[in-house]
């Protein structure tokens, strides 16, 4: 038996990958919390459903993203699922080019942000009556394989795997499954650059495919649709002829 629609989380949500997945989530009738930085744009993505709670969160802000699950929770009583979206492709450079502060930043919303989230879903999840729920992180295909200069959102993404498995793991006495997806080359703001041409690994300019990130959407739907017994811990959507399989 497939799960019910129920209450979800999705973080950045207000563009790209967390607006398309949100809207899914809402036209299958889940009630979804939108989080992100920006109060229009999370309005944007909501499009005055009913089922839509907006809450403007900074995911690296620990007090910010207690309030959020809070304002989830005084609405509907439970949580069913957390979406960990939101991320930022940080400064771009080799190692000794990157800046500090951005290096900081990124680890702060890419990967101590995706904790903060699944550290408050975990918490609810556990607790509550029934018990149980579902993470799922966005783990990108930078989670496998990383570009030229992208050292610091390359790493916060390799360790977001380590944070699905170790959800994963952590959650089986709770009824708390956690998986993660990991996309390559979706056609949102993030991959604009990709159709201008982007640098390979050999030094060359290539401009690479992109694929429409409805699939995507469809892909997080099959995941969370799941009962809580059955779980996928890894899926890849990539567009076809895209290098990642020869990348190196």
């Amino acid at each position: 038996m497939r799960t019910e629609p129920g209450t979800a989380v999705v973080t950045g949500a207000g563009s790209g990958l967390g607006r398309v997945i949100t809207r899914a989530l809402l036209d299958d009738g889940w009630r979804v919390a939108l989080a992100g930085r920006r109060e229009d744009a999370l309005h944007e993505t909501a499009q005055g459903s009913d089922r839509a709670l907006v809450v403007p969160t900074d995911v690296a802000d620990a007090d910010a993203v207690a309030a959020l699950f809070r304002a989830a929770t005084d609405a509907w009583g439970r949580l069913d699922l957390l979406v960990n979206n939101a991320g930022m492709t940080g400064p771009v450079g080799t190692p000794d080019e990157v800046d500090v502060e951005g290096w900081h930043a990124t680890v702060g919303v890419n990967l101590t942000g995706s904790f903060l989230c699944a550290r408050e879903a975990f918490g609810i999840m556990r607790r509550q009556d029934p018990q149980g729920g579902r993470i799922v992180n966005n783990g990108s295909i930078a989670a496998n394989v990383g570009r030229p200069g992208g050292i610091a959102y390359t790493s916060t993404k390799h360790a977001i795997t380590g944070l699905t498995r170790s959800i994963a793991l952590d959650g089986r006495p709770y009824g708390i499954a956690c998986g993660q997806f990991d996309v390559g080359n979706a056609a949102t703001e993030m991959t604009a650059r990709m159709r201008e041409g982007i640098v390979q690994p050999n030094g060359e300019r290539m401009v690479e495919p992109t694929f429409d990130p409805v699939h995507v959407a469809d892909a997080v739907r099959y995941m969370v649709g799941l009962p809580l017994d059955a779980n996928v811990p890894f899926l890849t959507v990539m567009a076809t002829t895209m290098p990642y399989l020869g990348r190196g």
